[in-house]
């Protein structure tokens, strides 16, 4: 039974731990030749804390809100990014909504 509870314990850590990871914003730095900027853009995302416990597309946002931003202007990729995030809650769930803006650029072939 000692056994049991070691192995019952081990997976609940493990599944705490694993509901605890994000994708990394794509962050590079880029040479002034490299590129061509296409102008200034910014987009958000929203994610919540159900219960305060239970995450509903929250470690993904700040990738999701520089994604679209990236996409609204047609670029590769994004410098000169500033990150600003909001909250709010309510009685069973908590909000974070993150907006990304920065300068869209569209690489060039460099060979």
């Amino acid at each position: 039974m000692k056994y049991l509870s070691k192995v019952i314990a081990g997976a609940c850590f493990g599944l705490l731990l694993a509901g605890c990871n994000s994708a990394p914003m794509n962050t590079q730095h880029y040479d002034s030749s490299q590129y061509t900027v296409l102008g200034h853009s910014e987009a958000s995302a929203t994610g919540l804390m159900l219960f305060n416990l239970i995450p509903i597309r929250q470690n993904s946002r700040f990738v999701r809100a520089q994604n679209e931003a990236i996409k609204a202007k047609g670029g590769d990729a994004m410098i000169n990014t500033q990150v600003q995030e909001r909250w709010f809650w309510a009685w069973v769930l908590n909000g974070y909504t993150t907006k990304v803006s920065g300068d869209v650029i569209k690489l060039k072939n460099v060979q």
